[in-house]
């Protein structure tokens, strides 16, 4: 039973890293929105079952002892694998770049139970799509997921008409920007990618579209790529960081 010390939570695992020769860190996302890091301490000794309990993305019920710097895993029991046993690696990468957001858009002591509820629910329909999933698919997923979670913390594109001057015959974009340009006006924005209509009906889809459905449609796989590196584009430039396993999947 939790006391005063420790609390018990439900989380998805976003990411985990070695410490010294036994111990593994967490990153964890409650179902409140929270990021919490703790240290699983043993996790790494051979015949220890903490390690598989807490797979990166899974649903993990941790029982955690509050710490100094990081809190402590005092037990953990497996909820839920939504990528399963044995995810396909097309899967597992794109399942990757959806945590590795995620972790980037969840902060320490900020309740946001909605980040919680897309990131679980992205990895869910990923994981669903098993041995039926199309590279396409997976990558309309990824970017919907990119593009709805920031517009949910504050950067979403503009998708209706030119972001300078309003005119609606639009046919670039640029994360720099803040969404779609005129080509008027994208001459002065560096780095502004030009887009035909299909794209352009493409990225208002991914904001409207559920993920199963998104999953579901099909796409040519050029198409889906650019747009997927499109959605690279709007979090790095938005996050300020360098997105490591969106940088992988796109060179798969």
């Amino acid at each position: 039973m939790a006391g005063a010390r420790t609390y018990r939570i439900q989380a998805l695992v976003l990411d985990k890293t070695k410490l010294k020769e036994t111990d593994l860190i967490l990153a964890l996302l409650a179902e409140d929105g929270r990021q919490i890091r703790a240290v699983a301490k043993g996790a790494r000794k051979p015949g220890s079952a903490t390690a598989a309990r807490c797979e990166v993305g899974c649903m993990t019920d941790l029982l955690l002892a509050r710490g100094r710097n990081l809190d402590v895993v005092s037990q953990a029991e497996l909820v839920g694998a939504p990528l399963g046993a044995m995810p396909a690696y097309e899967v597992l990468s794109a399942a990757s770049v959806v945590l590795e957001v995620a972790r980037l858009c969840s902060f320490e002591d900020a309740e946001d139970p909605f980040v919680f509820q897309i990131t679980r629910r992205a990895i869910e329909v990923l994981g669903g799509l098993g041995d039926a999933a199309t590279q396409g698919g997976l990558d309309l997923v990824v970017a919907a997921f990119v593009f709805k979670l920031l517009a949910h913390i504050g950067y979403r594109p503009d998708l209706s008409s030119c972001v300078a001057c309003g005119d609606e015959a639009v046919t670039y974009f640029s994360a720099q920007a803040g969404g779609l340009l005129c080509g008027s006006c994208a001459h002065t924005v560096a780095g502004a990618e030009e887009v035909d209509a299909a794209t352009i009906s493409w990225l208002r889809a991914l904001m409207a579209y559920r993920f199963d459905e998104l999953a579901g449609m099909e796409i040519s796989p050029m198409t889906a790529t650019f747009l997927l590196s499109l959605a690279h584009s709007w979090a790095a430039t938005h996050l300020d960081a360098r997105l490591r396993a969106f940088e992988f999947l796109l060179g798969v």
